[in-house]
């Protein structure tokens, strides 16, 4: 993570964009005021975040994809072939 000044942003805006979608990072521009800072990011990064998020809001999808984790991680998942067209 990345933290630079609202005037760099501003200046090097491109370099800064490219540097949050290059790297998969994000970066927080801090202002002096009391306005608060803000977070940069690419879109993949936020789709995955909302994703996420969206898969976990339901507690009965958590816990399914909590115990889907714990069997693979028990060695029981099962490797299955696609269907084709």
């Amino acid at each position: 993570m990345k933290v630079v000044s609202y005037s760099h942003a501003r200046n090097a805006l491109k370099s800064v964009l490219d540097g949050v979608v290059q790297d998969a990072d994000v970066t927080i521009i801090s202002r002096r005021d009391a306005e608060g800072d803000a977070v940069v990011m690419s879109l993949d990064s936020y789709n995955s975040i909302m994703e996420t998020l969206h898969l976990l809001s339901t507690p009965a999808n958590a816990a399914h994809l909590a115990r889907s984790i714990r069997e693979l991680r028990a060695g029981k998942a099962q490797v299955r072939e696609l269907l084709s067209d």
